[in-house]
């Protein structure tokens, strides 16, 4: 990640997350290591797969003790292998220990995202559709896991609510139809802002592409279904097609011919990496 959107956007979660894990102190630490001790631990990979979050890991340490070294034999977006060391973390032994977990929750789901896109992705080789993410991400985890898709391979779609015009079935319900939703869209959003909306049959299609909209979603479609909704908007809208499109069951659109792929399951379905700090011993 870049310094700066480090500093600026991750810090404060990184810092969250350390004091929901100690809320007051480490007992078991303090405990059995009672003063300073330089030591150090390696990360070890524990499966294969594609490795995202390495400046995560390392940052979680750093925010408790600026002192700590880690140092990465591994960058975000390699693929790494079962048994390699991925990195070294080196100094305060009682850090070690307390941040341990913390940078591994990073880690570990980070990984897990990139590797699971990095699947997915391949299943649509050859084709021109990109696959992009969703909203369904873990709270206070979004920037995170959005990282991981595009170190995996994939796109985001909007970051948050504030960031697009993406009007779904309940918007088109509040606003009293597709034409209607369209229409105010425009009227409130600027002018630089494409209107996406979501629909569920070719009657919803032809009315959304009457009323000027940039982007149609395809949601829930059949294969059929979506090739004719695919004709009907070619030159006239891109489209996206969403619902259930999990590794297991993308493949099937790869050559219906939509621009694009939106899958929650990048984020809400990927299982993490298993990555592993072992090995901690005093040294000098």
């Amino acid at each position: 990640m870049n310094p700066i959107t480090t500093k600026l956007n991750v810090d404060n979660l990184l810092l969250q997350a350390l004091r929901e894990d100690i809320s007051d102190e480490d007992v078991t630490t303090n405990a059995v290591m009672r003063e300073y001790k330089k030591g150090e631990a390696q990360l070890i990979c524990k499966e294969n797969g594609i490795v995202a979050g390495m400046d995560i890991f390392e940052r979680v340490f750093e925010l408790l003790d600026e002192t700590m070294e880690v140092d990465k034999f591994a960058a975000d977006g390699d693929i790494v292998e079962k048994g390699e060391v991925l990195a070294v973390v080196r100094g305060d032994i009682r850090v070690i220990l307390s941040g341990e977990r913390t940078a591994l929750n990073y880690l570990q789901r980070m990984s897990g995202i990139a590797t699971y896109t990095y699947k997915v992705s391949k299943l649509l080789e050859g084709s021109s559709v990109r696959l992009l993410d969703t909203r369904k991400t873990t709270p206070n985890m979004r920037i995170f896991e959005k990282y991981a898709v595009r170190v995996g391979g994939g796109h985001n779609h909007r970051y948050n609510l504030s960031d697009g015009v993406l009007i779904k079935d309940n918007h088109i319900g509040a606003a009293g139809g597709v034409a209607q939703a369209i229409k105010m869209a425009k009227e409130y959003a600027p002018f630089v802002r494409k209107i996406e909306i979501e629909v569920e049959n070719l009657e919803m299609l032809q009315e959304a592409l009457d009323a000027g909209a940039d982007i149609i979603m395809l949601d829930n479609m059949s294969v059929d279904m979506m090739k004719q909704a695919v004709s009907m908007a070619k030159g006239r809208a891109e489209t996206e097609c969403s619902g259930n499109m999990t590794k297991e069951n993308i493949k099937k659109i790869k050559d219906v011919g939509v621009d694009y792929v939106s899958s929650g399951a990048l984020t809400h379905s990927a299982p993490i990496l298993d990555v592993s700090l072992k090995n901690l011993h005093p040294i000098e």
